[in-house]
């Protein structure tokens, strides 16, 4: 009877601790989740100089700098409505520039977890050229007494130029093929990539030497696929509102942002301010807020993308997409076959 008793108390105190367990866990599980993503830098591109002038383009009557702030401003409201337990920092809060090794410098010290920078394009004038009458041209044939003074028509023309029809929206990410470069500025600025706790992870390493080298290149990978997913994702985000899509791209030179920020980095190329329909959709608010928009969906996309890789569990399993969306994979796989050439 007794020991009946007992089998009776123990078994629902038994229920009980389980149950908690169990909540505990997914308790935990949330927690960590939401741990993937804690800093994001939200970079306004150019600004105004000391000097009174604008920094970027131009178009036939607004600036890139003053939309690029407008749309950051916008980005971080959306930020802090939608997502308020992530910290945003802005690397260009104001109207003035801020040096752009100072804006990686920012991003680095403030332990981004994602770095957004906010663009507007731009296209060259197209050239056209047409005929506008013709000249009369006197020339002459032979030679003494058989010289003989002759005319013709010859065509005039003009050349002239016409606003580029170029517009849409496109996303960079630092390029494979300079994967070499970024270690070296990854090298270079060693001090300040080093985490809070890079000695008690890492344990004693020369910046300088061969191990090092070997841990920047596995973090450059790592920023590259997740880069490429993001920008990814906010592509699509771009094409169902009906934005022209320009794809991912890479570039390898000037745009240090992306080659200094220890952190997955974008740069987003908002739409061409020199097509009048696109300057006229960027400077209002409506499409400044459905750019914002589609940035804060293709953010939320991506936490829950490195929200399941953290669930992964098979060593060197390659899932890079786990949900509909664009195909990254060529990239990524040029990553791969890059690094299987430097390994021979």
């Amino acid at each position: 009877m007794i020991k009946r008793t007992f089998l009776l108390l123990l078994l629902p105190a038994f229920c009980i601790t389980a149950i908690s367990f169990r909540n505990d866990r997914a308790s935990d599980s949330g927690s960590n989740r939401q741990k993937v993503i804690k800093t994001i830098i939200v970079d306004a591109g150019h600004g105004i100089m000391e000097n009174g002038g604008h920094n970027g383009a131009r178009g036939s009557y607004s600036y890139e700098d003053d939309i690029c702030l407008a749309v950051s401003k916008q980005l971080v409201k959306n930020f802090h409505q939608e997502m308020p337990d992530i910290r945003i920092v802005e690397s260009r809060p104001t109207e003035k520039i801020t040096a752009i090794h100072r804006r990686a410098e920012i991003a680095n010290e403030n332990k981004g977890d994602l770095f957004i920078c906010i663009h507007v394009n731009a296209a060259v004038p197209t050239r056209k050229t047409e005929q506008v009458g013709t000249k009369t041209v006197t020339y002459y044939t032979g030679k003494g007494k058989n010289r003989k003074k002759k005319t013709k028509e010859v065509p005039q023309y003009r050349t002239y130029t016409v606003p580029n029809s170029a517009k849409g929206t496109e996303t960079y990410i630092w390029g494979s093929h300079k994967n070499e470069d970024k270690e070296v500025a990854m090298r270079e600025n060693a001090p300040m990539l080093q985490e809070e706790n890079f000695k008690q992870n890492y344990g004693d390493i020369d910046p300088n030497s061969a191990e090092f080298i070997a841990l920047t290149l596995l973090k450059t990978k790592q920023y590259f696929k997740r880069s490429a997913t993001l920008a990814g994702y906010v592509q699509d985000e771009f094409a169902k509102v009906g934005r022209v899509d320009r794809d991912v791209r890479q570039r390898g030179v000037g745009i240090w942002v992306l080659q200094a920020t220890a952190m997955p980095s974008i740069l987003v190329e908002t739409g061409y301010i020199t097509n009048r329909s696109e300057e006229d959709y960027l400077n209002s608010k409506e499409g400044q807020k459905e750019i914002a928009d589609c940035i804060i969906r293709a953010v939320k996309t991506y936490i829950s993308w490195l929200e399941k890789q953290q669930q992964l569990v098979t060593p060197g399993e390659h899932t890079y997409r786990t949900s509909p969306g664009r195909d990254v994979s060529a990239l990524l796989n040029q990553v791969e076959e890059q690094e299987k050439k430097r390994g021979k």
